[in-house]
């Protein structure tokens, strides 16, 4: 893999911006085990026909939303809905999503569902959040390397995948969102996120060729720019129409030869747009 780009790194003349870097905080979520299951960290595959378990314990004691019980009972429910990866597990129960949405929604950050962020556009459940990452890590030990990912929106996916990736390059083509997503994630200070104002159907070639790419935003085909900017062995998670003219998860695998394509469920996302606004 080529080495990463010197930051703060320009966009192409088209993203009129250069890169935001920002720094890391770290919150801490421990969970144990129910008797026979795995522990989040290494967390065992569950039997067949069986989802990964695993109980709640709450390492400080917060109040509200701040507590790191709400978020580790997501982590919970997560897991009973047959999430299994550790890291994304992990990810999830230490990123404040509560802090990524109005403060009028803030009561359902934890709920299983999509919240409008303004301009039209959600921030995704948290089981589609983790169903995605999940699929971009598949067969990943340990950590991810560079991931592109297109369609920052308010910020939350990025700061997921900065405690799953070395490096992340976040690509928003609506700057309303782009200052958002800075505001957002600035509390965080997470040193390996790079936030850009662009256009997300020409990926960043400067960061390519890239271990994952991950997007928010459904179109008719997967575009060429990131096929192209994917490393060899690398998977693409994005949602695309299919031929029965639904949205569909699909997953795309680069190989030594060519590609590999799987069309998995149903979802229903953003329309993927070029250009900025």
């Amino acid at each position: 893999m080529k080495p990463r780009p010197s930051f703060p790194a320009k966009l192409p003349p088209a993203g009129g911006r250069s890169a935001v870097t920002l720094n890391p905080q770290t919150v801490q979520v421990n969970l144990r085990p129910i008797a026979g299951q795995g522990v989040l960290r290494g967390l065992s595959s569950p039997a067949p026909g069986r989802s990964a378990h695993v109980t709640a314990v709450p390492v400080s004691s917060g109040l509200g939303l701040d507590s790191s019980a709400v978020r580790a009972r997501m982590v919970v429910k997560l897991a009973e809905q047959g999430v299994q990866d550790p890291w994304v597990l992990q990810a999830m129960g230490q990123v404040e999503r509560h802090r990524f949405v109005e403060t009028a929604l803030a009561g359902q950050a934890y709920e299983d569902t999509s919240l409008p962020i303004g301009l039209g556009q959600t921030i995704s459940k948290p089981n589609v959040v983790a169903r995605m990452i999940e699929l971009l890590r598949q067969g990943v030990p340990g950590k991810l390397g560079r991931v592109l990912e297109i369609g920052t929106g308010c910020g939350y996916q990025a700061a997921v995948l900065s405690h799953v990736a070395s490096e992340v390059y976040s690509i928003e083509r609506l700057r309303g969102l782009h200052e958002k997503a800075k505001k957002n994630l600035l509390p965080f200070r997470l040193p390996n996120v790079h936030l850009m104002l662009g256009d997300g159907m020409l990926g960043f070639p400067k960061g390519a060729p890239y271990a994952g790419i991950i997007s928010a935003a459904g179109g008719e085909e997967v575009p060429t720019a990131w096929l192209e900017q994917l490393a060899v062995g690398a998977r693409l998670v994005a949602p695309t129409v299919t031929a029965s003219g639904h949205q569909a998860l699909v997953v795309i695998r680069k190989t030594a030869t060519g590609f590999d394509r799987q069309v998995l469920e149903a979802v229903h996302f953003v329309p993927l747009k070029s250009g900025i606004a």
